[in-house]
């Protein structure tokens, strides 16, 4: 059966709005796009809803999230200058006081204020992987799911490829048209080269999309280019051995020929030359703006990277760095500490129509989810949200992409469809028992709170 919704605009995303629109979909596709009237006509036995006063565009995409820490919201917020010690905590806690269901848990509640929140799909680096992969499944969200690897010691680098391995042979079964699985070296400072190496040449043979955190803050860039800083002094304690290679993340990454390969988290420490070599191996990124400020990390150079011919999408990274998966408040978030750093891209700079493409299309040649998803055209999955522009916060509405990019939020979503399938409308999720959830998380919190 085809469906036909219907709004004042529709944002296709690759074209310019249509006032008085239409997507008409059928299965898990769209069948078309347009102007109202014709897409009734096109379509005359198709069921009509108008959502009136509203917005409809392609889903968004969220690069670079951390589903199994949603449990972790506000949790442990981050110490001043001291990312390692963060690290350290979130991990510990993480693998001492939850469960394989807590991980479940925490990972379905991120996929629920996700949905809420009008993501459709979702790259998600997660230790745990096959919790997440379960929680995605259930929700009915689009996802690549990266599974973690780690092994700062060159010299266990042949033990944790093998356990990496075997833990990605064993999540395989797990995947579904909407929900694959990938790769994540988590680190240049958290992976041996020796380990990375064979972490990439694995991937590419096995066809698995490759994620790694880089160029994210002031430790990770005194280990890289001087073999110092908060890093290097854990693991001389700990007795690793870790060879810099004396150069930045970005160079490092290109020295070993994997830097095409990587969809790469944050990207806050990367130079000029850094930026070139960025964009001409192809380069892929996951801009993180409310994470990074958040953490005290700094701002990527979002218009540089842009001008460059980068593949750039919008992450929120984990909750317990950001505190909410929002979208359109991290495009808003992006666009507006851009301009506040007086960055061009042309001479001009960045807008709202460059913030929406971000959260969508440039999200999916990022996550690798294009042509499936990013944009509203006939033949691509149908995976599309409602936005409401009558709220007193967005009344007048005289273009939609600003009132969207500078008045909106995630919680001003009426619907979202992913594949077809209504995941969120009236104010629930259709997919998860949201009550549930909500108890358990609760419940779950609790425990975590005792535990600190």
């Amino acid at each position: 059966m085809t469906k036909i919704y219907c709004a004042r605009w529709v944002l296709p995303i690759h074209s310019g709005p249509v006032e008085g629109g239409a997507v008409a979909v059928g299965g898990t596709r769209i069948a078309g796009v347009g102007a109202r009237a014709e897409i009734v006509e096109r379509f005359p036995s198709a069921v009509v809803e108008d959502f009136g006063e509203a917005v409809i565009l392609p889903g968004f995409v969220n690069c670079h999230t951390h589903l199994e820490l949603t449990a972790m919201r506000g949790f442990l917020e981050p110490e001043e200058g001291d990312f390692f010690a963060w690290l350290r905590r979130v991990t510990g806690s993480r693998g001492e006081h939850m469960s394989a269901e807590d991980l479940y848990v925490s990972a379905a509640w991120g996929a629920v204020e996700a949905a809420r929140a009008g993501v459709t799909s979702v790259g998600d680096a997660s230790d745990s992987g096959a919790p997440v992969m379960r929680a995605l499944r259930d929700a009915g969200l689009r996802a690549v799911v990266y599974q973690e690897a780690f092994g700062p010691d060159a010299r266990g680098a042949a033990a944790k490829f093998d356990a990496a391995r075997e833990k990605i042979y064993a999540l395989r079964g797990g995947e579904t048209p909407l929900v694959t699985l990938g790769l994540s070296p988590h680190a240049p400072y958290s992976v041996s080269p020796p380990l990375l190496e064979m972490l990439v040449r694995f991937a590419v043979e096995e066809r698995l999309p490759l994620m790694m955190h880089a160029a994210e803050s002031e430790a990770e860039q005194a280990l890289m280019t001087e073999g110092g800083g908060i890093f290097a002094a854990g693991y001389a304690l700990r007795g690793f051995q870790f060879d810099s290679p004396r150069t930045t993340t970005v160079r490092y990454l290109a020295r070993l020929g994997v830097l095409d390969k990587l969809l790469l988290a944050h990207c806050v420490r990367a130079d000029e030359g850094d930026v070139e070599l960025l964009g001409s191996h192809g380069a892929r990124v996951a801009h993180c703006p409310k994470s990074n400020a958040k953490l005290g990390h700094g701002r990527a150079p979002l218009a540089a990277l842009l001008g460059a011919g980068v593949k750039v999408g919008l992450g929120s990274d984990s909750v317990a760095s950001n505190n909410t998966c929002d979208l359109l408040e991290e495009a808003r978030f992006a666009v507006l500490g851009s301009r506040a750093a007086g960055e061009t891209v042309g001479g001009r700079a960045l807008d709202a129509t460059d913030a929406l493409h971000m959260a969508t299309r440039g999200g999916a040649d990022a996550l690798g989810v294009w042509p499936v998803a990013g944009a509203l055209h006939e033949g691509m999955g149908a995976d599309l949200v409602a936005v409401r522009l009558d709220a007193a916060h967005l009344t007048p509405a005289y273009d939609p992409a600003a009132a969207l990019v500078f008045s909106a939020s995630g919680r001003d979503v009426l619907l979202t469809v992913v594949a077809g399938r209504e995941v969120f409308r009236d104010g629930r999720v259709t997919t998860l028992d949201e009550a549930d959830l909500r108890a358990r998380v609760r419940d779950l919190a609790r425990r975590l709170a005792e535990s600190r």
